[in-house]
């Protein structure tokens, strides 16, 4: 009986499925300190422990450790379970302990197993990283770059955009995401102008061409930076599909040939 309950893979998916939502509950302000959801937090965890143990029975050590996603389970339960024992023991600090059973929201990550072709999709993921690779490297050091060469000319006046080289690299990769860029200039302008006369030359000048440095910013690192490793990661993850299209190209060329020569051959014989 307890085999078929925990070795059944819908309803371990199930309790993976409900203990996630009690999680989730359990984090609204009302309901952090609700006896019901603890309780049925801590059964969860006891399933999987349980599940775990009935499992190792029945295959033994090595069959079941054998298995990718046992070895992740019990992981897993290995590192939420000494949150059942947070009440009940004197340790100086349990909210480390609590936490994780957040560990077990991962856990969630087994339904990607039934994804169709999810090994297919898994190994193109892999050759798109790898393919993605360099191209990110040199979008790290453009974002370094400009971050540093923003940094010295913008960071007394935007402190909180370039007050420091960190800071600085994140309102750039802001702009690489062409999220509220245009904001970043237009603080700078309004420091700028309220600083001095707005109709200067001088404020003229700095404001237009800080708005065209941060359009080249913008320029360089949202529409052609990042669209060339979408393009990249993207061509790399469908080039199966374009495998199976030659295949079936180089397919169709092989029987044209072959009714090529067979009429070509009547035509011969006819003569």
């Amino acid at each position: 009986m307890l085999r078929r309950i925990f070795c059944n893979e819908a309803v371990v998916m199930l309790v993976i499925v409900a203990n996630a939502i009690a999680i989730t509950w359990m984090y609204f302000p009302a309901f952090r300190e609700h006896r019901f959801l603890d309780i049925f937090d801590k059964l969860c965890t006891l399933f999987f422990v349980v599940e775990a143990v009935v499992k190792i029975a029945t295959l033994g050590a090595q069959g079941y450790f054998r298995s990718g996603w046992n070895r992740f389970d019990f992981t897993i339960v290995l590192l939420s379970t000494p949150s059942l024992f947070a009440e009940y023991l004197p340790l100086p600090d349990t909210s480390v302990l609590l936490l994780f059973r957040l560990l077990r929201l991962i856990r969630l990550l087994r339904f990607i197993q039934f994804v169709p072709h999810i090994e297919k999709i898994l190994a193109g993921l892999g050759r798109a990283l790898r393919a993605s690779l360099l191209v990110m490297i040199v979008l790290f050091m453009l974002n370094f770059l400009l971050a540093i060469i923003t940094c010295h000319f913008y960071g007394e006046l935007v402190p909180e955009y370039f007050g420091d080289p960190l800071v600085s690299m994140y309102s750039i990769f802001q702009m690489f995401t062409v999220e509220g860029w245009n904001e970043i200039p237009a603080a700078i302008a309004a420091v700028v102008e309220g600083n001095g006369d707005p109709h200067s030359l001088n404020s003229i000048v700095f404001v237009n061409g800080t708005r065209f440095y941060f359009g080249t910013v913008v320029l360089l690192g949202g529409i052609f930076g990042l669209s060339l490793a979408n393009a990249v990661f993207v061509d790399e993850m469908t080039i199966d599909n374009n495998d199976d299209i030659l295949v079936k190209i180089e397919e169709l060329q092989r029987q044209l040939s072959e009714l090529q020569e067979t009429l070509n051959g009547r035509a011969n014989n006819s003569l």
